[in-house]
C-alpha cells in the first residue's frame, strides 16, 4: 500500500506517527475536508502532469484551479496531466492518494504559491483515506520541491 510507502518515508524525518488514516475517503479535496473537518482550500491537492515524458507534481491549495497561461509561460509547455495508468505507474501512487511524498525518483515537484495563505495544509499520504498535517515550510522540507511557482487561478466565488 502506497500510505507504508509514505509512512516508511516519513520515518527518516520522525514524524510517521502524524500520518492520519479515515474511515471515510478522503480521495477528493471534498471528501477529503469533510473527513478533517476543515475547509477544502486548506487541502494541499497534487496534481499529476508530464513535460515530454516527464512527470511533474504541482501542489496547489484545494480550490485553486490550474492557470493554462501561467502554466505555459513557466514550463514553455502546454499543461498535460497523466492518465489514471501513468500517474500510478510514474508517480507511485494511485489518484486519490497522490502526493509528493514516498514518489518514485525523476519525478519534479513544484508547490503552488496558492498554498501560503494557510498556516498549516493537509496533504494526502499515498491513499484515498489519508492525510498529514503540515505547515508550509514543513511541506517545502518533506516535499523536495524545486521552488514555489505561481500557475493557479482562485476558483470564482459563485454569484449570489
Amino acid at each position: 500500500m502506497s500510505v507504508d510507502k509514505v509512512r516508511e518515508y516519513f520515518k527518516q524525518f520522525g514524524i510517521e506517527e502524524r500520518i492520519m488514516e479515515f474511515d471515510v475517503s478522503s480521495a477528493t479535496v471534498e471528501l477529503a475536508a469533510k473527513a478533517l473537518n476543515c475547509e477544502p482550500d486548506r487541502i494541499a491537492k497534487t496534481l499529476s502532469f508530464k513535460i515530454d515524458d516527464k512527470p511533474l507534481l504541482i501542489l496547489f491549495s484545494g480550490e485553486a484551479r490550474i492557470d493554462n497561461k501561467k502554466y505555459k509561460e513557466y514550463f514553455h509547455s502546454k499543461a498535460k496531466m497523466l492518465s489514471p495508468e501513468e500517474v500510478s505507474s510514474l508517480i507511485g501512487h494511485n489518484i486519490g492518494g497522490v502526493c509528493p511524498f514516498g514518489i518514485n525518483d525523476g519525478v519534479d515537484v513544484y508547490l503552488d504559491v496558492s498554498l501560503k495563505k494557510y498556516d498549516t495544509v493537509f496533504p494526502a499520504c499515498g491513499s484515498s483515506n489519508s492525510a498529514i498535517e503540515l505547515n508550509i515550510n514543513e511541506l517545502e522540507k518533506y516535499s523536495n520541491s524545486l521552488s514555489w511557482i505561481d500557475v493557479s487561478k482562485e476558483k470564482i466565488p459563485a454569484e449570489v
